[in-house]
Order: C-alpha cells, then structure tokens, then sequence
C-alpha cells in the first residue's frame, strides 16, 4: 500500500472491484439472456419468411445455404419447400446506398424466377418518406410483386427502369429497387452455375455441406428448368 496515499490506492482497489463486479454481471447477464434473444430472433425471421415465400411445410431456416452475390458478398439463401417440393426461395439482400444507410431486404422468389413478395429486415430512412418502403408505412414494395425480373427492369423509372419511386424519396427507392436486383442476380447466378460454389451456412462436417450444396444446386436447376 502506498503509505503517502492511502487513499488514492484504496479508491483504485475500490473501482477495480467494481469493474469485475459489473464485468460478471454482464456477462452472467448476457449469458442468462442469450437464449431468449435468439430465440426472439428466429421467431422474426420465421415470420418474415412466412411472408415473402409461398406456404411451405419446412424450415427454410434450417436448410438455410449460403449464395455468392454478384458483388462477392455471402447471402444467405432459404429454400421453401411442399411435401417435399420446392416452392420457392428467400435471399436476405442490401444495398449500402440508403438515404441513411445500409437498407437489408428479404426477397423470396418462385423457382421459375419471379418475385413472390419482399419484406424490409432493416431499413434506417426518413420518417414520412423513405420509411414508405417499409409494408408497415405503405404498399409500395407491392409492385414487385409477381414480377419476373428477365422483363421487369428493377431501375427506378428515372433510370429508365419499371420501377415506380416513392416520392420525394427516390434514393431509397433506388437502394431498395438495387437490393431486391442484387437477390435476382445472385440467385440466378447460382442456379445457373455462374458464379463460384456456394458454401454451407455451417462449418462443421464440410464434404457433407459440399454435397448438400450440390443437391440444392440441381434442385434449383430443376425447378428452373420446368
């Protein structure tokens, strides 16, 4: 102890104890409540599921596979499937060019291609405006539905697209337009074998994931092609 400031040194030893007191509440909290977050978590995207695919009798987010967008970045793809046929497909998208920000879509497709329906995960734009792309504020996001993007440009019409932009807010309809394209590409891209094999969504048992990829590959050619 430090005896010309005994008191300096205590109050150090005091807010030592007190950031490991609060370090391993934190952590016991975290730890206690993990679950229940992930939890909540799952049950969201099970239900934003629900609405971008057609009625399916398994769990897409099991069979959850990862795709290679045409930008290089890793989408996650769920497949949707009826006794035992598959229905449909859901790529989680984005695009960083939001008015505020990066705006994440969930874009479910028919297996011949076209557009089932698309729902907002994260979207950070102007109240009143932006926020209009969101089904909760507005039905504008219902115009893609059913259109096939091989006719349908996904460009906002200022950019001589098909797409109508909200008003006042045509850099997030861009954004959005761009987010639900990136998911069009990309899917096809891997149903075509253009782009480089698509990887498991898990990372144990790898050869076995290889396989399953490949399966799910020529389903989707399968579907496509019918």
């Amino acid at each position: 102890m430090d005896k010309k400031n005994p008191t300096l040194t205590n109050m150090v030893l005091v807010l030592l104890c007190i950031s490991l007191v609060c370090s391993a509440g934190v952590a016991y909290i975290y730890n206690v409540t993990k679950p229940t977050i992930e939890s909540s978590r799952l049950a969201k995207k099970q239900v934003a599921l629900s609405k971008v695919l057609p009625q399916f009798d398994n769990s897409p987010i099991d069979e959850k596979f990862n795709i290679v967008s045409a930008n290089n970045d890793t989408l996650a793809c769920y497949p949707a499937k009826l006794n035992n046929e598959f229905v449909g497909y859901a790529v989680e998208s984005f695009s960083n060019k939001g008015f505020g920000g990066k705006i994440e879509v969930l874009v479910g497709f028919l297996p011949d291609g076209s557009i089932f329906n698309t729902e907002v995960v994260t979207l950070n734009e102007t109240p009143g405006l932006g926020d209009k792309s969101d089904k909760k504020k507005s039905d504008w996001s219902e115009q893609f539905n059913g259109k096939n993007p091989q006719s349908y440009k996904l460009k906002v019409k200022k950019d001589g697209g098909d797409v109508d932009a909200i008003t006042a807010a045509t850099i997030t309809s861009r954004a959005y337009t761009e987010a639900v394209d990136l998911a069009y590409k990309s899917f096809m891209g891997y149903s075509n074998h253009e782009k480089p094999e698509a990887v498991s969504g898990a990372t144990s048992h790898h050869e076995h994931h290889k396989d399953a990829d490949t399966l799910q590959n020529n389903d989707i050619d399968t579907t496509l092609n019918k």
